[in-house]
């Protein structure tokens, strides 16, 4: 009962009612990713992706997010890709969570921020 109330109301968590049934009517599942997240498309060639866990963009591996910005036609699971030696694992979007990256001398970093030449000395009128 929780999770159909909760596709009514929430968007960004997996899917709502209504993309359950677009999908149900319009989808054809095509693949689904290392992460759970599963692919879908339509005879007019829109897609979309169904997210495991909560809806974040950053979450779509970079084979998928050229199929699903119709970049490439090829699946990613059609085809054999072998990263490059200097490409990287994805990662998620950390933004706005406790591990974001705060660099040195950022007010929410640990510690306090070390003074540099040219720091602000506020006007005195003597």
């Amino acid at each position: 009962m929780k999770q159909f109330i909760a596709e009514l109301f929430i968007w960004w968590h997996k899917q709502t009612l209504g993309t359950r049934w677009w999908t149900f009517l319009h989808g054809q599942h095509v693949g689904t990713d290392e992460a759970g997240n599963r692919y879908y498309k339509s005879k007019d060639d829109r897609r979309w992706v169904i997210y495991n866990g909560a809806a974040e963009a950053s979450a779509i591996p970079p084979g998928w997010h050229g199929w699903i910005h119709h970049r490439v036609d090829t699946l990613p699971s059609e085809e054999r890709y072998t990263p490059r030696f200097w490409e990287k694992p994805h990662l998620q979007n950390l933004t706005g969570t406790a591990g974001a990256y705060r660099p040195e001398g950022s007010l929410l970093s640990k510690g306090e921020r070390p003074r540099v030449t040219g720091d602000y000395d506020a006007w005195s009128p003597e």
